[in-house]
């Protein structure tokens, strides 16, 4: 299993010199708290939690930043999340692209519509050499007892391939119609989009111990990730 960031939201104006943030702050009226040293960002602060304090002061027009408590962006998403105004957490994203997880994972996973997804299709690959996921609730069996019983389903698989093709079906037919003898713990990976605002809905969720133990674990990589890019908005979360 393997979450790998793949993309996120950046704020143009803190991308290139000091002269683009000039030129920004002469555009919009809010001064990043990184000051005039491009040098600074990384160790104070991300892109994301930057955009969220920006949508949000927009709001109230309150970029002079006149409440000591809220004068900070730490300070500032944490009274966003206090008060549960999680729309402006929304303009900002993070993709990761997952894999080395099952069917399973992804069939929960998509429930969460607020999310994109592409995944790979089973019409249009041929998934017989994809692995069987052990799911963490069978580490205690033997592998080799759950190949045994798993390993027969992608032989028909093949079977029913070749069957198919032999008569002239189509290939993308042909797999249509043969992925049905593959069980669900079949590898899958799929690259999902979300903004700050969907990811905080899911991970509640699925870190709980009541969740499946599979999305638990990669709900666990994946705000370990968010973490990263954008600290204050995921601060209310444990996990480094």
């Amino acid at each position: 299993m393997k979450v790998t960031l793949i993309a996120k939201t950046q704020l143009e104006w803190l991308e290139t010199s000091i002269d683009s943030l000039t030129q920004m702050e002469v555009v919009t009226p809010y001064r990043p708290h990184y000051g005039n040293d491009l040098s600074e960002i990384g160790p104070l602060g991300s892109h994301l939690d930057e955009l969220a304090e920006f949508s949000g002061r927009i709001d109230y027009e309150s970029f002079g930043r006149p409440n000591p408590q809220t004068a900070t962006n730490k300070g500032y998403v944490a009274n966003i999340i206090d008060k549960q105004h999680f729309s402006v957490l929304e303009h900002a994203s993070a993709t990761f692209y997952i894999d080395g997880v099952s069917r399973n994972f992804t069939h929960e996973l998509i429930r969460h519509r607020h999310l994109s997804f592409s995944e790979v299709s089973q019409r249009y690959v041929d998934v017989s050499e994809f692995e069987f996921v052990i799911h963490p609730g069978l580490e205690d069996i033997d592998p080799i007892e759950i190949h045994t019983v798993l390993s027969p389903a992608k032989s028909v698989y093949r079977t029913i391939m070749d069957a198919l093709t032999k008569k002239g079906v189509p290939r993308k037919q042909a797999r249509q119609a043969a992925r049905h003898v593959l069980p669900s713990g079949l590898e899958t990976k799929i690259l999902v989009t979300g903004n700050m605002r969907a990811w905080r809905e899911l991970l509640p969720k699925r870190l709980s111990p009541t969740a499946d133990k599979e999305f638990q674990l990669v709900a666990q990589k994946i705000l370990v990730e968010l973490k990263k890019i954008a600290p204050n908005t995921f601060q209310d979360f444990d996990g480094d």
